[in-house]
């Protein structure tokens, strides 16, 4: 990939100007040089965007600082020390996948996969400095997916029959493969699945009590439960999914699974203690190619990569979803919208645009609506390989 600096369209950076002062500054000076003061970085609680280069040469994650207006500069890029990967058949989403970046705010780790190198590679963050402190293979080949929740952690595979592997977090804050915690998803693909085919995103339950596996054109939802040691049951409980090709995957605040459906829809499910899904309101957005989907202010955002657009749905108190917009559209974007992270606050969505080689950011506003602030540009263009995974501090 190109590796010039993505820049914002006619929009700049004043540096900030300091004046010393005599006596004050003498006494602050030799307060903040001393070792309790220096020991936390400058950067260290700065906002930050995460995006996943995946690289196929060289992967990398370019950070971002946001200011407080939501608006994204960036800092700095940080090799993950693997390769970035594709799927037979993609265009704008190269690893057809939700969660190739994740940030687990407990830890202050941002985890990233290495597609064509089968590893994941762990970064601790200080607000928008990275430190790379290991790159661990990923227990199978061609890591699409990673969910975290406590200190449990799953990756998905998605080569061949395509699989899972559970790792724990160590006090170390390194990975620590969970023993015999791989499991077949049986998919029956070759080594280099059809994107359309091949599973798009693992999903750990809130409550750490199961892992959900969303298939595309397979169909189903497979949810293995887990044991106490946190390997998966034998078999998982495999439900039909209430509308074609299952993709991205989301809790809500009730631990109801939402599911984003490439046909254009969105579902909401119950999660049985057996690890069966009963369906609670499948709501289509007449959009094509819905298939990322995030969470912010008690509002569902799906992107449309089909149809260069955004969906909202509120969702009541039984999980009943409305759509925001009679229409479906809640916002346009630039060229085939793709993975999409919302800041901590839940004020600021980003949507990455691969065909566009564009982010695009939004404020999130109060009744679910969101306006367009910016696009930053200069990122390659996806054209089966590149850019595909994002994430927010």
């Amino acid at each position: 990939m190109s590796h010039h600096s993505s820049h914002r369209t006619a929009r700049g950076r004043k540096a900030a100007m300091m004046s010393l002062v005599t006596a004050a500054a003498a006494t602050f000076t030799a307060f903040a040089f001393s070792p309790a003061a220096s020991a936390a970085s400058p950067t260290a609680h700065k906002p930050a965007v995460f995006v996943h280069t995946n690289d196929p040469t060289s992967n990398a994650v370019i950070v971002y600082e946001r200011a407080s207006d939501g608006l994204l500069t960036e800092v700095k890029r940080y090799a993950t020390a693997g390769l970035g990967g594709s799927e037979s058949g993609a265009v704008a989403d190269p690893l057809a996948s939700q969660g190739s970046l994740t940030y687990d705010a407990a830890h202050s780790l941002l985890f990233a996969v290495n597609g064509g190198s089968d590893t994941v590679t762990v970064f601790e963050l200080h607000g928008t400095r990275l430190q790379r402190v290991q790159t661990i293979a990923s227990g199978g080949v061609l890591p699409t997916s990673i969910s975290v929740v406590r200190s449990l952690v799953y990756v998905l595979n998605a080569s061949g029959d395509g699989d899972i592997s559970g790792f724990r977090i160590g006090s170390d804050r390194r990975l620590h493969p969970i023993p015999h915690s791989t499991r077949s998803l049986g998919l029956g693909n070759p080594a280099n699945p059809n994107f359309l085919k091949s599973p798009s995103q693992v999903a750990i339950t809130p409550d750490a009590n199961a892992v959900v596996v969303a298939t595309k054109t397979n169909g189903v939802l497979d949810v293995f439960k887990l044991k106490n040691s946190g390997a998966p049951e034998a078999s998982p409980v495999t439900t039909t999914s209430a509308g074609p090709v299952p993709f991205g995957l989301n809790f809500d605040a009730s631990d109801r699974l939402l599911v984003a459906e490439a046909n254009g829809a969105e579902t909401s499910y119950q999660v049985k203690s057996n690890g069966g899904l009963a369906a609670v309101s499948h709501v289509p957005n007449g959009q094509a190619a819905t298939c990322w989907s995030v969470l912010a202010k008690g509002f569902v955002y799906v992107s449309n990569s089909g149809s260069n657009t955004i969906t909202g749905y509120s969702e009541d108190s039984a999980g009943v979803l409305s759509l925001l917009d009679p229409s479906g559209v809640t916002a346009t974007t630039d060229a085939a919208p793709v993975d999409v992270a919302v800041s901590r606050d839940g004020n600021y969505l980003y949507q990455e645009a691969t065909r566009a080689g564009a982010i695009d950011e939004f404020k999130v506003n109060d009744n679910g609506s969101l306006t367009r602030i910016g696009t930053i540009t200069g990122l390659p263009i996806d054209n089966g390989s590149g850019i595909e995974g994002i994430a927010a501090s």
